[in-house]
């Protein structure tokens, strides 16, 4: 299977080359050990210093403003590719949208199931890996950068089983479910809106209908019509600085950094031994 190719670029001076490094490593590690055996792909991240990445990549793209186009886009020949703005947690959006590009290349992948909402039978849901539990509360660490929780294959089946894993924390325990801060999209063939189950706000989800627009005519794929309709609190423009789960990942960061500097001090002593021949 040939993998993925993401290519990781940051177009903001408020990232050094040493981050957008750290991160693509941890996101790589993500893809391969965490998302790989669960969805049946493969896949590298790799940083690069502009866009003038190698023919074949998918930019991930972290900038100052999305000015509302965050999310995932394709270009005129209709390669994927998604912006990110910088923020103290970006490295979890960046996680989000290459979790997502990964598992739905070109934002049409569907899966078939009953709607959520009563009054609705069969359906259409955009497989969207990370919507249901994008919270900064569901994310873990990895080499102490903040990566996104995500559904697994799972999550879509008709029913609840006690051997099944609906996403790879555990955070969600039955099918379709969304957590607090989450949301997931499904197309409506009766009425041809697509419609979504969110959680933003209040103590229960609501459900929203985005209606049809560009998605209905073709112009836009069912993603790419969703995330134009959606805000992510906390997801499109970071997090609150008194976010607790940023904090201890900010902890984390640091402390990975102690160890990398002191491995990296050793390395470099060990080689200066071998060449001066000591």
């Amino acid at each position: 299977m040939l993998p993925v190719q993401i290519a990781l670029v940051s177009m903001t001076r408020q990232t050094d080359p040493h981050d957008l490094s750290h991160v693509a490593a941890a996101v790589q590690k993500q893809a391969t050990r965490d998302l790989t055996p669960l969805w049946g792909m493969s896949a590298t991240v790799d940083a690069f210093p502009s866009l003038r990445v190698s023919p074949g990549y998918w930019p991930v793209i972290i900038v100052d403003d999305v000015k509302g186009a965050a999310g995932y886009h394709q270009d005129v020949l209709g390669r994927p590719y998604a912006l990110v703005e910088y923020s103290a947690s970006w490295s979890l959006t960046a996680s989000h949208e290459i979790l997502e590009m990964l598992c739905d290349p070109q934002g049409r992948r569907v899966a078939a199931g009953r709607s959520p909402k009563p009054d609705q039978g069969q359906v259409e849901f955009l497989v969207e890996a990370c919507d249901p539990c994008e919270a900064s509360e569901f994310a873990y660490t990895i080499n102490g950068v903040l990566v996104s929780d995500f559904i697994t294959p799972s999550y879509y089946d008709p029913r609840r089983t006690t051997a099944a894993r609906y996403s790879f924390t555990g955070s969600i325990t039955r099918p379709r479910q969304i957590l607090r801060g989450g949301y997931i999209s499904w197309w409506d063939p009766p009425s041809n809106h697509v419609w979504q189950q969110t959680w933003f706000e209040g103590n229960a989800p609501r459900f929203v209908d985005l209606g049809s627009g560009g998605f209905a005519k073709a112009e836009l794929s069912l993603r790419e019509f969703v995330d134009s309709k959606t805000e992510h609190p906390g997801i499109d423009h970071g997090l609150p600085e008194e976010d607790e789960h940023l904090a201890d990942a900010r902890l984390a960061w640091q402390g990975a950094n102690v160890a990398a500097d002191a491995l990296g001090t050793r390395l470099e002593e060990e080689i200066a031994r071998r060449l001066g021949g000591d």
